[in-house]
C-alpha cells in the first residue's frame, strides 16, 4: 500500500509534514486529544467539591468518585493513545514490512473502536450521574459548567474515535485492493516458484573465465553408468 492509503509517503519515504496534517484521521486524532484534555481537565480542576461542614472533598457526579476516576482514567490514557498513533502516523512511511504496516492500521481500526465504546459508556455513567446528583450537595452550583463540559466532550469524543476507525478500516481496505496487505502477496526475491536463472557453463575457448552456452542436461543422465567411464574386464 502506498503512503496515500496510510500515513505520508512510500514505504521507507521520507516523512512530509505537510502531506501528514492534511490526513482526515490525522486531523482526527488531534482533535479527539484536545477533546480529551478537556474532560480530564474539567473533572481535576473543577469536578470536585467541598462543604464547610466537611472536610473531604467529593465528587461533582452525585458524589459518586468512581464516576469522577473514570472520567478522569479515561481522559488520561486516551490523550496518551492519541500521542501514540500520531507518533504512529510519522513512523509509518519508514516501516518497509508488510506485516507490520497490516498489523499497524489493523491495530489503528480496533484499538479507535474500542476507545469510542469507552467514551459511549462514559458519557452514558457520567450523565447519569449528573441527572441524579443532588442540589443540596452543590447550592452554589461550582463547577457545574466544567462537569457540563465534560460530559459533552466525551459525547464528542465517541464520534471523532469512532471517526477514525472507519477510516483506518477504509484504509485497510486500500491496502488490500492494492494486494499490499493480500495473504497471496509475496516478496519475488522469495517467491520460490520463480524459476532459477539457466545455468551457463564456461566456454571451452582459450579465456577459461569467458562464459559459453546454456547448460543443458544430457539425455542419458540418469544412465546406470556415468559417461565416460569404461568398464574393465576381469
Amino acid at each position: 500500500m502506498e503512503g496515500g492509503a496510510y500515513g505520508a509517503g512510500k514505504a521507507g519515504g521520507a516523512f512530509d509534514p505537510h502531506t501528514l496534517v492534511r490526513q482526515p484521521h490525522t486531523i482526527l486524532r488531534v482533535v479527539s486529544w484536545v477533546f480529551s484534555i478537556v474532560v480530564f481537565g474539567s473533572i481535576v480542576n473543577e469536578g470536585y467539591l467541598n462543604t464547610p461542614s466537611e472536610g473531604e472533598e467529593f465528587c461533582i457526579y452525585n458524589r459518586n468518585p468512581n464516576a469522577c476516576s473514570y472520567g478522569v482514567a479515561v481522559g488520561v490514557l486516551a490523550f496518551l493513545t492519541c500521542l501514540l498513533y500520531l507518533a504512529l502516523d510519522v513512523y509509518f512511511p519508514q516501516i518497509s514490512s508488510v506485516k507490520d504496516r497490516k498489523k499497524a492500521v489493523l491495530s489503528d481500526v480496533g484499538v479507535s473502536a474500542f476507545w469510542a465504546f469507552l467514551w459511549f459508556v462514559g458519557f452514558c455513567y457520567l450523565a447519569n450521574q449528573w441527572q441524579v446528583s443532588k442540589p443540596k450537595d452543590n447550592p452554589l452550583n461550582e463547577g457545574t459548567d466544567a462537569a457540563r463540559a465534560a460530559i459533552a466532550f466525551s459525547f464528542f469524543s465517541i464520534f471523532t474515535w469512532a471517526g477514525q476507525a472507519v477510516l483506518a478500516f477504509q484504509r485497510y481496505q486500500i491496502g488490500a485492493d492494492s494486494a499490499l496487505f493480500s495473504q497471496d502477496y509475496m516478496d519475488p526475491s522469495q517467491d520460490s516458484s520463480m524459476p532459477y536463472a539457466p545455468y551457463v557453463e564456461p566456454s571451452a575457448g582459450p579465456d577459461p573465465t569467458s562464459m559459453g552456452g546454456t547448460y543443458q542436461q544430457p539425455a542419458n543422465a540418469f544412465d546406470t553408468e556415468p559417461q565416460g567411464y569404461q568398464s574393465q574386464g576381469y
